[in-house]
């Protein structure tokens, strides 16, 4: 009887124990190298990293949408549908299996971080409580791209900033290219000074260098935008917005949208640690 009532204690023990989540605060999560910060503390359920869905998908590259109580996320020609408390998740129109169920812990949405980091295409690596993900890097004219460098000009001074992860180069470097309108001439009057002087100035609102494994520039990117200071019948003679192609020396039309997407990846970048600062001078 002892040894039946002992089978009963240690079954309901062990249900206890790999049922229950366990805090995974000593457990690090990096992407590209560099260390994921967020509000909610991974867990481990089933022997399976639980991590809130958003933080780590936006570094992923993947967009993540809500809608009723499923989960919706995209990333070039793929999409997975999740569902909450749900061991099934939708992929391409074809049902996948999920060990844990995704589930809500203080308003964030918890999923496996394998399958998360598999389904949008990476290496995941897991050795003393560092989980390493990898992400595709993007290659430009068959060099890889190590980090984007930006910079910017104010009156008194500049800052140039470093964004790692090979999600923000691909998303920035597609920004640019997708964005690109028609092939114009160069404007009469364009740097980094304000000129009030001539009708149809551009000012330099960036400037974007791809840099490979060695930090050298592969592809260079500036953003002008029209000097605002001029009568309005003046100004419907020019294009609010250009950006000119640095590496090939060629100027095309550009967008106010496409400057405020490439600056939101800029703050989205920022906001998770993808982004540093290499100098600022600014007084």
């Amino acid at each position: 009887m002892k040894k039946y009532f002992t089978g009963i204690f240690l079954a309901l023990f062990l249900i206890v124990v790999f049922s229950t989540p366990v805090y995974a605060e000593n457990v690090q999560i990096k992407i590209d190298g560099v260390a994921i910060v967020s509000e909610v503390v991974p867990e481990i359920i089933n022997n399976r990293t639980m991590v809130p869905v958003r933080v780590i998908s936006e570094n992923l590259g993947a967009n993540v949408n809500w809608s009723n109580s499923e989960v919706a996320l995209t990333k070039n020609n793929m999409q997975v549908i999740l569902k909450l408390n749900s061991d099934t998740a939708i992929k391409n129109n074809k049902t996948v299996s999920l060990e844990v169920k995704p589930y809500i812990k203080n308003n964030r949405t918890m999923v496996p971080l394998r399958f998360l980091a598999e389904t949008c295409g990476c290496d995941v690596k897991y050795k003393d409580f560092i989980v390493n993900i990898d992400t595709e890097p993007l290659v430009i004219d068959g060099v890889k791209v190590k980090a984007l460098q930006r910079e910017y000009r104010m009156t008194m001074g500049g800052v140039v900033q470093e964004i790692k992860g090979n999600a923000y180069s691909k998303a920035i470097y597609n920004a640019f290219l997708e964005n690109k309108g028609s092939e114009v001439e160069a404007p009469a009057s364009y740097s980094w000074h304000v000129n009030l002087d001539t009708p149809g100035a551009y000012y330099k609102n960036g400037q974007y260098d791809f840099l490979d494994l060695k930090g050298n520039s592969i592809k260079r990117f500036d953003i002008y935008t029209l000097i605002q200071s001029f009568p309005a019948e003046i100004l419907l003679k020019y294009p609010k917005a250009l950006i000119h192609d640095v590496t090939t020396n060629k100027w095309y039309l550009f967008s106010d949208t496409a400057i405020q997407s490439i600056n939101q990846l800029i703050d989205t970048a920022s906001k998770n640690g993808f982004l540093k600062i290499i100098s600022n001078t600014v007084v």
